[in-house]
């Protein structure tokens, strides 16, 4: 885990840096409900950083309460607005929708988490990315490689409160 680089800046709005973090209670209520098990990047970066946005605007990682609370409503987005067939041999529909939304990016990018697995579903191509083998990984591929964004070294993390997330949903 390489996350101890992140730079905490202060909220846009806020001018603070409060953290809006998990505890292990929140992460284990989060695994029991939905009969998964988080990496343990997922689990640090949660407990040390919690709800922001990494990258100067780019990453987000949903808390685990946020992961629960609107995993019902993605899962109707995705099976209505269906559009990633160019990526059938990385994901079927059906796996998809087994999968769960753990963040997303500034462009509207899904991070999901299916077996273990991280991938990415773009909002603007049709195909489907395995990004990572855990959270690390896969932060570092969407920062990094250069296939939906422009590469970018910055890591910044500007934390916000997770609530007005909630509340958009």
């Amino acid at each position: 885990m390489n996350f101890d680089n992140y730079k905490i800046i202060p909220n846009y709005n806020t001018n603070k840096t409060d953290l809006f973090t998990a505890d292990e209670e929140d992460i284990l209520a989060c695994e029991k409900t939905l009969n998964i098990t988080f990496d343990e990047d997922y689990k640090e970066y949660v407990q040390k950083y919690g709800s922001g946005i990494l990258g100067g605007t780019y990453v987000r990682i949903y808390l685990p309460e946020t992961i629960v609370l609107t995993l019902e409503e993605w899962r109707n987005r995705i099976t209505q607005y269906w559009f990633w067939d160019e990526g059938k041999e990385v994901l079927t529909k059906e796996e998809v929708l087994k999968s769960i939304r753990i963040g997303d990016t500034f462009d509207g990018d899904e991070i999901i988490f299916l077996n273990n697995q991280y991938y990415i579903l773009p909002r603007y191509s049709e195909m489907i990315y395995k990004a990572g083998n855990s959270l690390e990984e896969t932060i570092s591929w969407l920062c990094s490689s250069g296939i939906l964004t422009e590469a970018f070294s910055e890591r910044e993390f500007e934390p916000f409160d997770p609530s007005g997330l909630l509340n958009s949903n």
